[in-house]
């Protein structure tokens, strides 16, 4: 089938362009290859000059977990707008619920996240998935989520 791994550099910009229409490319440097309606992988720079740095924290900046999974969601959105094509059009994903996230070890600026998300479950407008982020080959972080499309 169909192949696609979400490269840009922060996930929000990857959701962002399959909902405008562009094609999500491929990255054939990554092992973990991604199925349309099955896998993808996000990629996200940690930069210090990100806002939530100032406050979390001054002293030691640590990227704060919510925003981990909310990177994780954020793929899984992009995943599902890129494997529905042409049924995108006028949907939104929305985040429903988490039922389980374990922060496993800190994530710092400079830090690099691949954060592969697969697909549990999809009944028609709710999908239910498994994220994971990873720094330097070693889990970070963990959650199993789901969200909801619906009709813009």
């Amino acid at each position: 089938g169909a192949r696609v791994v979400i490269t840009e550099i922060d996930p929000i910009c990857a959701l962002q362009a399959s909902m405008q229409g562009y094609e999500v490319s491929t990255m054939e440097d990554y092992a973990k290859k991604a199925d349309i309606f099955v896998t993808a992988t996000g990629i996200k720079d940690v930069s210090l000059s990100e806002y939530y740095f100032q406050g979390h924290f001054p002293e030691k900046a640590i990227m704060p977990g919510v925003l981990i999974i909310e990177a994780m969601a954020q793929t899984a959105g992009a995943l599902v707008m890129h494997s529905l094509g042409k049924e995108r059009d006028n949907n939104l994903v929305y985040f429903m619920s988490i039922e389980s996230a374990r922060f496993r070890k800190p994530v710092f600026p400079g830090n690099r996240m691949l954060l592969p998300v697969s697909v549990k479950h999809a009944r028609k407008e709710t999908w239910k998935f498994k994220g994971e982020a990873f720094v330097n080959n070693e889990l970070v972080a963990e959650s199993i989520f789901t969200a909801m499309i619906t009709k813009n």
